[in-house]
This record gives C-alpha cells, sequence and structure tokens, in this order.
C-alpha cells in the first residue's frame, strides 16, 4: 500500500511549460490523504476527500533545442514520498535515451540532458522513471511514464532544393518571401512564388548567351529576424534562327594544277551564322559562271563550308581562268523571322590554274606501219611524232625501248623520229613487229611511251616446189584424155593443186 505514496515532482525550465492534470494545491492535499491512509479534510473548505488511485500530476515536458548554456542542460527532479532522504533510496531513469541523452542523478532525483538536443532530428522521448530501494533492489514505486518534448526554435534558415538551378522555372513554399541578389536588370523574381522572369524585352543570344542569377529565399514573410537563404541558378538563352548566313568577303581567289584529278579539292569557302546548331546549317550551290561545268561544289556538314572540286580535266594551255557565283542559303528557315531576312548570301569566286610540267605527248595513240619483206635494211618504215604539251616546249628525244626489239631489227632518228629497218624482214619468219617508243624531255627527263606495229606485206620471192617426188606409169593401150596421176606443188604457205 505504501508503494502508491509517493510522488514525482519535475522542475522544467523557466520557459517550458509543464502539463498538469490538477492544481498543484490538489496535488499537495491528495498525497497528505494517502499517506494517513484515511479520509482527510480541507483546511480551505473543510470538505472531506476521499482517497483515490495515484494519478501522476505530470505527463510531458518541454526542454528547449540547440542549448547553448555550459554544462548539462537541466531538465526536472523526481522526488518519491518513500524517499526519507536518507539515502536508502535510488532513482532509475529508462527508455528513449536514457543514458544517452539523459541520465539521472539516482540520489538526488535530478535530470539532465547530456547534449545538445535537435527537434529536427528528433522531437519527443519517451522515457520510465522509478524509485528503488538501494539495499533490497526492491521497486519502491510502480514505474510512470512521461514524455519530454523538444521545443522548436528558429535555428535552420530556409534551403533551397538544389545549390544550383540551371535554366528552370521553380516555386517555392508560401512563407517565404524571394528576391534577386545577383541578375537584374536582365530578370526578375516574384517575391510569393519565386517564378524568375525576363526583366528586358528581345534579349539576344548572340551578344550574351549565360546569366548567373542569385536568388533569396527569406523566411518570416522577410521580416526583421527571419533567416535567408540563397541559391545559384544559371540561365541559358536558347537559339532561335533569325542572324542570316553572311559571306565575310564578296570574292575569293582559288588556284589548283592543271593535272588535278576528277573530284579533287580545289578549295574552301565559309559563309558565317551568329545562330548555333541547327540553325546555323548551310548548304553551298553554284548559281552561274563560266567554270560551272568545269567545277562542283559540296557542303561539308561537320565544318559548314563549302568545297569546290573538279568536276572535268583541267587544261592551263586551253584555260587558265573560270569564275564562279556561289550562293550559301540557311538549311532551317524560321518563319518566324523571315523579316530579318534573306537567309541567304552570294559570293564571286575566281579560280586559276597553275600550269605543270608534262611530259611529251604523242599525235597519235598508237601507229601502224606497213614495209615489203624484201625492203633492204636502212628503208624508212614510218615516223612518229611527239611535242611538249607545255608553253615552254623543250625538245623531245625519241629512242626505241630495247626490251620490245631484241633482233634490232630497227632504229628511229633521236630527232624527227623517223623509224627504219636495220636488217631486211622476212614475212615467213614473222609477219609483224612490235615495238615501243619513248619521247623523252631533253631538259626534265619526263617520258610517254607509244607502242607502234609493223606489218611485213609479202612479196613472190619464193618458187613453187613438188610436194614430193613422183613416179607414174602408162598402159599401152590408155586414151587420149585419161589422168594418168595427180601433182601437187607447195608455194611458200599456199597448196597449189595440178
Amino acid at each position: 500500500m505504501f508503494q502508491d505514496l509517493w510522488k514525482f515532482l519535475l522542475v522544467g525550465l523557466e520557459s517550458a511549460p509543464r502539463l498538469l492534470t490538477r492544481p498543484l494545491e490538489t496535488f499537495a492535499v491528495m498525497n497528505a490523504c494517502q499517506a494517513n491512509l484515511a479520509p482527510c479534510t480541507s483546511d480551505r473548505d473543510g470538505q472531506t476527500l476521499h482517497r483515490t488511485k495515484r494519478g501522476w500530476m505530470w505527463n510531458s515536458f518541454f526542454l528547449l533545442e540547440e542549448w547553448t548554456g555550459t554544462g548539462k542542460q537541466y531538465v526536472g527532479k523526481l522526488h518519491s514520498d518513500m524517499d526519507t532522504e536518507d539515502g536508502s533510496v535510488k532513482y532509475v531513469l529508462t527508455g528513449d535515451g536514457a543514458g544517452t541523452v539523459f541520465e539521472i542523478d539516482e540520489n538526488s532525483g535530478d535530470i539532465h540532458a547530456i547534449r545538445r538536443l535537435d527537434r529536427e532530428e528528433k522531437a519527443l522521448y519517451t522515457l520510465s522513471a522509478k524509485a528503488v530501494n538501494k539495499t533490497s533492489g526492491q521497486d519502491l514505486e510502480r514505474a510512470s511514464e512521461f514524455i519530454i518534448k523538444i521545443h522548436d526554435i528558429n535555428d535552420n534558415e530556409p534551403k533551397f532544393a538544389k545549390d544550383t538551378y540551371v535554366g528552370q522555372t521553380f516555386n517555392f513554399t508560401a512563407r517565404l518571401v524571394y528576391s534577386i541578389l545577383q541578375g537584374q536588370p536582365y530578370f526578375s523574381v516574384e517575391p510569393e512564388t519565386g517564378v524568375i522572369r525576363t526583366a528586358l524585352p528581345n534579349m539576344i543570344r548572340e551578344n550574351r548567351e549565360n546569366y548567373q542569377v542569385v536568388i533569396q529565399a527569406k523566411d518570416m514573410a522577410g521580416q526583421m529576424g527571419g533567416l535567408s537563404g540563397t541559391t545559384t541558378v544559371n540561365i541559358t538563352l536558347q537559339d532561335v534562327n533569325n542572324s542570316p548566313p553572311r559571306f565575310p568577303h564578296s570574292t575569293y581567289h582559288l588556284s589548283t594544277p592543271e593535272s588535278a584529278g576528277i573530284g579533287s579539292p580545289v578549295g574552301r569557302i565559309k559563309a558565317y551564322d551568329a545562330d548555333v546548331g541547327e540553325n546555323a546549317e548551310m548548304w553551298y550551290t553554284i548559281l552561274d559562271g563560266d567554270g560551272q561545268d568545269v567545277f562542283n561544289i559540296i557542303t561539308d556538314s561537320t565544318s559548314q563550308e563549302g568545297v569546290i572540286t573538279v568536276k572535268k580535266q583541267l587544261d592551263y594551255e586551253s584555260k587558265r581562268l573560270y569564275s564562279l557565283r556561289v550562293q550559301v542559303t540557311n538549311t532551317h528557315i524560321d518563319r518566324r523571322f523571315e523579316q530579318l531576312g534573306p537567309f541567304s548570301d552570294t559570293a564571286i569566286v575566281r579560280i586559276t590554274i597553275t600550269d605543270v610540267d608534262e611530259p611529251p605527248v604523242f599525235s597519235r595513240t598508237l601507229y601502224i606501219f606497213e614495209v615489203d619483206e624484201d625492203t633492204p635494211a636502212g628503208s624508212s618504215v614510218g615516223t612518229v611524232s611527239a611535242r611538249d604539251p607545255d608553253t615552254i616546249n623543250h625538245l623531245v628525244k625519241y629512242t626505241i625501248d630495247r626490251h620490245t626489239d631484241l633482233e634490232r631489227l630497227f632504229s628511229i632518228d633521236s630527232n624527227n623520229g623517223t623509224i627504219s629497218t636495220l636488217q631486211a624482214l622476212d614475212r615467213e619468219s614473222s609477219k609483224w613487229h612490235n615495238i615501243s617508243v619513248l619521247a623523252t624531255e631533253l631538259s626534265t627527263a619526263l617520258q610517254t611511251r607509244v607502242p607502234v606495229f609493223i606489218k611485213v606485206r609479202d612479196v613472190n620471192d619464193n618458187a613453187p616446189e613438188f610436194a614430193m617426188y613422183y613416179e607414174t606409169f602408162v598402159c599401152e593401150n590408155v586414151k587420149a584424155g585419161q589422168v594418168c596421176c595427180s601433182l601437187m606443188f607447195i608455194h611458200c604457205f599456199t597448196q597449189i593443186f595440178y
């Protein structure tokens, strides 16, 4: 019965309210009645109070977070009516944070917070308190549960969800007030919503593309004493096709050697567009000019350059200068900005053909000559002719490639290209002779080769011969006109029958 006759007295911080279920005076009277185990009369009005089951006069306590004082933070005091203060009673604290966040002096019952508390980390703690006999270890009172609530203070400034925002329009919590610290006069922010807007009309990306805006958010509706936080917003202006392509020069001069092959690049020209990406894509065309059939232009999609290439074989000696009128046009035109156009431009391209020292050129691609087989040595067979196509017109020397005339049947005049026989030819031995003639420039040693085919004509220089020895017999009474035998004559490679 005596275990019901004790009470807790917890004293909190001055600023922390305690929740009492009854007036303190009633609490004291109730415990006095319980101590005498009999009805009692109040000194105030003489009313008799009957004993009831114990109801704790406390259930919640408040403690300020982020304690900045020195030492441990005092929470309250635990005391039992069974404690006669002779040192026989020990107070025990269990529950949330007991021993790690809160501790109790087992002799005096004083409760302290042993570290700084943060309401954002944990808002309340549920603990149990009881008194036990130090000697026997028996509980003097049943354990009673109570709650310590952490009271919030304005210790956290408002924070943005991100440290930096890129090119977004965003809203924030309603009780904050927003202002712009950096970014004027180009941008503004709505104080209540945090929406960032452009403050100047017709902002031009080509003049400036990137902006950095610093936004401040302040709580307590922006009043004095409110905390604030800042964030950086990186804003990039998106491009539109409002800049037409333009050639930096009205005339371009290019050159290429006459030896350039078909498809060979002559040079590049480039127009400039202040836009970027797809809006800066261009394509080039040849509108007209005397070189329209000789040259072509293609667009390099990577560099956005116009590449001029050779379309037909060039000849310095025939034509040395060509002119082209080239046009550049945007491939993606935004109709909203057509009034800023035209989105095309033209330029003149002049192409000079340079001379290349070329090898001699024969008058024919091949030569065919005929000669009788009985022609004596030293007779002329025919003449080949070659010239230097260059304007300097170097002298040309002629020779026979001896790998094609191993029997040395022919010779050639090195100055005029006349081919002659070195010995008599025999058609019965070879009907055709194929040789190669070389023409070489004396000053540059450039050389050209041409095939020469020489046909040996047949002459009647071989008498017919019997194919074999013939012997025949005729009867004495043979009639006139009767065939006795057949004779065969051979004339060179032709068979003759009689």
